[in-house]
């Protein structure tokens, strides 16, 4: 599994804006092959705070997500309004159990 955390910030007026372009495109990057999850919070604590966090089944199904157009979308609304650089954090991980 290929896990990736990005956070960055926006003025608190643009981040609505911000959660509306990633509700738009979720659909579409929940379908794409090797998609495991899609999860977009606005923090709690600070209302110029966005974190997305993304499953997917392997490195290479997420590199397909980067060089897709929803991605290219995203990147032309979200990085006009962000302030400073975002911080994207990957990770391979192994699965141990799935609890319900």
């Amino acid at each position: 599994m290929f896990i990736a955390i990005l956070d960055f910030r926006t003025a608190a007026t643009d981040r609505p804006t911000a959660l509306a372009q990633f509700d738009g495109e979720g659909h579409r990057v929940r379908a794409m092959p090797g998609n495991i999850a899609f999860r977009v919070y606005a923090a709690r604590e600070d209302d110029t705070a966005v974190a997305v966090v993304h499953e997917w089944d392997d490195e290479a199904s997420f590199a397909g997500y980067l060089r897709s157009d929803s991605f290219a979308q995203l990147g032309k609304v979200i990085r006009p309004i962000m302030i400073g650089a975002p911080v994207s954090r990957r990770f391979r991980a192994d699965l141990l159990e799935t609890v319900a």
